[in-house]
């Protein structure tokens, strides 16, 4: 999903700004202050193994656009939980588990067509008049177009996917600085849904980048350990030559799932 975010702030010398619960990362700067960046909780600093839950300590700004994303989302989804509905939320009462919550009230009842539909437009309400069309202008496909939007990813991507890093990668016969690993993907960990992954981030967010950006992008997830390649520059492949068209269900993790199914229904349909 294209996104987004405020991930590393510049505050004058003081002890009011900090992250709840655990000490700030702090990275001087030449001209007084410090970045402060709100992120991991876990103390190795790195994702969780394989089958535990990644802690995040998500900082105001975070907070911020799973609400500004959770309540685009919001008109196009059910009913909530009994706990929420009637109640609206403001601006700083959405987490991210709601934010994952919202996103799979709008995947249910919708085919995978409908799903990938409602992305698109709420990206599309999030942009400025315009803004597309500026932005194949700044960045036209060129190899360095494809490198400085994959070293804009890391930061700005960081509150939907968690961390990652720029990798070289070889597009049309040409090494590249212009792909993205992302060490464990946030979105996938926490919906548990191959269905929710393929259907509304990977084949939204390709085809916003591609179709309306010009900028091609593909996105290589790995369904064994929740990691994620983004190659900016290559063209995605047709979703029936895509391999996560055979991919089949978490079936001990996702609530949705159908154990009985060889490939997840909601890429069936």
């Amino acid at each position: 999903m294209v996104v987004l975010s405020y991930q590393v702030l510049q505050f004058p010398k003081t002890n009011l700004h900090r992250c709840p619960t655990i000490k700030p990362h702090l990275h001087h700067h030449r001209g007084g202050g410090s970045f402060i960046r709100c992120g991991i909780a876990e103390p190795s600093g790195q994702p969780a193994p394989m089958g535990q839950k990644t802690k995040y300590n998500d900082g105001v700004f975070e907070k911020v656009f799973m609400s500004l994303f959770a309540r685009k989302m919001e008109k196009f989804s059910g009913k909530g939980s009994k706990e929420t509905e009637g109640k609206k939320k403001g601006l700083f009462d959405y987490d991210y588990d709601s934010f994952v919550d919202v996103s799979r009230r709008v995947m249910q009842g919708r085919n995978r067509l409908q799903q990938q539909e409602v992305v698109r437009e709420v990206l599309m309400s999030m942009l400025p008049p315009g803004a597309p069309e500026q932005f194949k202008k700044l960045f036209p496909p060129t190899k360095w177009a494809a490198e400085f939007n994959a070293a804009l990813t890391v930061p700005f991507f960081h509150w939907l996917v968690g961390p990652s890093e720029v990798i070289e990668v070889e597009v049309n016969g040409v090494k590249q600085r212009s792909g993205v690993l992302i060490k464990k993907c946030r979105y996938l960990e926490n919906s548990g849904c191959v269905g929710m992954c393929v259907n509304m981030c990977k084949i939204p967010t390709q085809d916003f980048f591609t179709n309306e950006f010009g900028l091609p992008l593909t996105m290589i997830p790995n369904f064994e350990d929740m990691s994620c390649e983004m190659v900016y520059g290559q063209p995605p492949p047709p979703f029936e030559e895509d391999p996560v068209s055979k991919q089949p269900c978490f079936a001990e993790v996702c609530s949705v799932a159908n154990p009985n199914s060889s490939i997840c229904p909601k890429l069936q349909v």
